[in-house]
């Protein structure tokens, strides 16, 4: 044991550490040193004579399982911490099932399929049911399937449950239950199973198996459970078994950064711990180590406007730290150039790397923008949410080949390689493989290794027989190799490494460079240890195949140490920490989402959404929006997010916004108005300009304190927007009477500039939305 790891602990941090049996709901707020008090409470645990094999810790991410074991390690010294069960809920439950597939009529090899294969299979059937795939969309269906499986409904139970199949009434797809059912079957024919199984075959497993619920009970006696408030009700249950006979069940959370219902999470798992548990021990971490008072001040303000929740208040002893800047600007493509020139303007005020800035948004599609005005300044960024390496063509067709070695009744992977590279297997063919496999109900390796049997001849013949010879030849060598020798194999032996080679163009060159890289990290397993102990001689194939698989978001291409700004969305960003943020396109509609405001319950989760991103953030914070931006083709008006307003004006800096209150900054009634002067809510003290640096938005001029009422002249009629001119007098249904002063934008879009001199002085009007009257022709 090195050193007294509790001195390193704060009071509360030691509370939760030192409460060793009995359920214990930890409350962590962000920054507030949760994977310490977690790793140090499995320390704690093994110094007091529980055994690594009786801990079970469950995360969310094989990074922060990765980190948890290496910390434990740290503390305890010694290779003990190899013998825990730390893992994602997928990767630990996949390797449960291996040892209990058979019960379940699987093979202890079974394929594990990830979004591309599932879609694939989907396709394949709605084509077989003569359905349409624009209307059976196999991503909705896809998605339908599997927020039944997260609330424990079968094929069977899904096309019984009334409200289920009322919903798909209601969306004119009333055959979604049978396409599960046809899914399921089809899944259990080919030997695999989807990410979503190895949640709800391990219900499977343990509801239908007493014997099996048993051994696990007794073999993990102490339960941790990380982000609780990111499970599902299938999760909810497992653990629920699991922990029946002990109930040493510790799970740790915090309810405001609950974001992924739409992946089926439930808050209330969280919210009703203590019903669940009547003697459950509730610690709340509530000091922050991250951010600065200010961050934290905004914060807890935002988050304090939502009913659901578990009171806390974050705290730090960290500094105050500058205010939030929320900026303003014209446009996105002005809205990206704010942020780029900010990046570095910052980088030479305060010497940072690029590496220590991140832009958050609410929507892939709004990284655009940023990334054009990046490029234009050089400054090196990275994606994160893209297209993993691993769903790359090349690298799916390689890995299929690995796939169909281990397990033949993958159909999917069998489909993708039996022609590639080409040799003599052609559509056709494949067709009536497909068709004897259904109509015998057998897979379609037993009708490759049968082909003559059913009447295939000729070179067809011999392609398939050459294939199958192949495929078993690779088979031969799986247990006396490891796995880079049998990838190498199949690379030479295929002809698809010589096939990528031989193509000189850009793109074949960048193909045949991933599967070389793949190939690397298949020699990078065979000469690292893996993360379960027991395993660590076994460098098997299966074992490789089941790691890639079962990599989550969070782990690919997450390399922190390069010196890259990250752009990602606020739900990838969970977990993650930078010196600066900004959080960007803050209006309403796009954040809060305009899908997710029709019920408190949606608003919340948009509120936490809100939270999560403040929550990042170190040193400085900067919110921005922007009075327009395209979204589907057309030029929007903004108005600005309902959340800026619920922030405390002491920690805000609203001067890049023009200064006052963003609510209703467009003003109301009849125009959409790009200012925030002359708001009803512009009461606030204004702050003056901000000195203008490269990329500064330029804040509004200030306005007349007190404005006129105006009743709209009789018989008020708004004219043509195209005959507007600089000079002309026009009438405003609300600011009055003014005069133009320059007209700048499109023909289709102009955007004028006029003086109310009883009305709230300068504004600059959307013509199209202002319904303005002419008064006065120019002169």
């Amino acid at each position: 044991m090195k050193g007294n790891y509790l001195d390193e602990l704060n009071e509360r941090q030691r509370e939760a550490v030192l409460q060793i049996n009995g359920p214990l709901m930890i409350i962590a707020g962000a920054g507030s040193g949760k994977t310490k008090v977690l790793t140090t409470r499995i320390a704690h645990l093994m110094r007091n004579g529980v055994d690594a094999f009786n801990i079970l810790s469950l995360t969310f991410t094989n990074k922060a399982a990765r980190e948890m074991k290496e910390r434990v390690e740290k503390i305890l010294g010694g290779s003990e911490a190899r013998n825990l069960y730390i893992g994602t809920f997928h990767s630990v439950f996949a390797r449960l099932l291996r040892a209990e597939a058979h019960r379940l009529g699987y093979p202890n090899d079974f394929t594990i399929y990830d979004s591309d294969d599932v879609k694939s299979v989907l396709k394949t059937i709605i084509n077989e049911q003569n359905l349409d795939d624009k209307h059976y969309k196999p991503n909705f269906v896809y998605s339908r399937i599997s927020a039944a499986k997260n609330n424990l409904m079968g094929p069977e139970q899904y096309q019984q449950d009334y409200y289920v199949q009322q919903e798909d009434m209601r969306a004119n797809r009333p055959l979604i239950g049978k396409i599960y059912d046809i899914y399921a079957k089809r899944t259990f024919k080919n030997g695999a199973m989807d990410f979503d199984d190895l949640l709800f075959k391990m219900y499977t497993l343990l509801k239908g198996f007493p014997e099996v619920l048993h051994k696990y009970q007794h073999k993990f006696k102490y339960i941790m459970i990380d982000e609780y408030q990111d499970t599902n009700p299938v999760q909810y249950e497992i653990i629920k078994l699991l922990g029946a006979v002990h109930e040493n069940i510790c799970v740790v959370g915090d309810d405001a950064q609950s974001i992924y219902s739409f992946r089926g999470a439930t808050i209330q798992n969280i919210l009703q711990f203590e019903k669940d548990y009547d003697d459950a021990k509730v610690v709340k971490l509530e000091q922050n180590y991250r951010s600065t008072k200010s961050i934290l001040g905004v914060a807890n303000e935002v988050i304090g406007h939502n009913v659901g929740q578990i009171e806390k208040a974050l705290w730090t002893d960290n500094g105050e730290g500058d205010t939030i800047k929320l900026v303003r600007t014209m446009t996105d493509n002005e809205e990206g150039k704010f942020v780029a020139d900010t990046i570095a303007e910052q980088k030479l005020r305060n010497h940072y790397e690029n590496r220590d800035f991140a832009i958050l948004y609410r929507t892939n599609a709004q990284s655009r923008a940023f990334e054009e005005c990046l490029r234009r300044k050089a400054i090196p960024y990275r994606i994160f949410g893209g297209v993993s390496f691993y769903q790359r063509k090349e690298i799916k067709d390689f890995v299929a080949y690995l796939r169909v070695i281990i397990n033949t009744r993958d159909e999917e992977s069998l489909k993708r390689i039996i022609n590639y590279p080409v040799r003599g297997i052609g559509k056709t063919t494949i067709e009536k493989i497909i068709i004897f496999s259904n109509e015998h109900n057998i897979t379609m390796w037993e009708v490759l290794e049968r082909a003559q049997e059913f009447g295939f001849k000729g070179g067809t013949l011999e392609a398939i027989d050459n294939f199958v010879t192949m495929i078993k030849s690779f088979q031969a060598v799986l247990t006396k190799q490891n796995a880079y020798d049998v990838a190498l194999q199949v690379g030479k032996s295929t002809n698809i490494v010589k096939e990528l080679f031989n193509d000189k163009t850009t793109e074949g060159l960048a193909r045949y460079e991933n599967v070389q890289e793949l190939l690397n990290s298949v020699k990078e397993f065979t000469e690292t240890p893996t993360e379960d102990g027991e395993l660590l001689d076994n460098k098997s194939l299966g074992i490789y195949l089941q790691q890639i698989t079962l990599l989550t978001d969070a782990d690919q291409g997450n390399d922190e140490n390069s010196d890259v700004v990250k752009l990602m969305t606020i739900h990838a960003a969970k977990g993650l920490e930078f010196q600066v943020v900004f959080t960007v396109g803050l209006e309403e509609t796009l954040f809060p989402s305009g899908m997710s405001i029709n019920t408190r319950e949606e608003l919340e989760e948009e509120r936490r959404l809100f939270y999560v991103a403040i929550t990042r953030a170190k040193a400085r914070l900067w919110l921005t929006y922007a009075n327009s931006r395209y979204r589907f083709g057309n030029l929007v008006q903004n108005e600005p997010s309902r959340f800026l307003e619920e922030m405390p004006e002491k920690f805000i800096d609203r001067s890049y916004a023009g200064g006052g209150s963003v609510r209703n900054a467009f003003g109301s009634g009849s125009g959409r108005v790009m200012g925030t002067s002359g708001s009803p809510f512009d009461t606030m003290k204004k702050k003056t300009p901000a000195p203008t640096s490269p990329g500064t938005a330029r804040p509004m001029p200030n306005t007349p304190s007190k404005v006129s009422p105006h009743t709209p002249t009789e018989g008020f009629t708004p004219d043509d927007p195209a005959t507007m001119e600089v000079g002309m007098r026009i009438e405003h249904q609300k600011f009055g009477f003014g005069t133009i002063q320059s007209l700048e934008g499109a023909p289709n879009n102009r955007i004028a500039t006029v003086i109310f001199p009883t009305g709230g002085g300068e504004k600059k009007i959307m013509l199209n939305y202002a319904k303005l009257r002419i008064v006065q022709p120019s002169a």
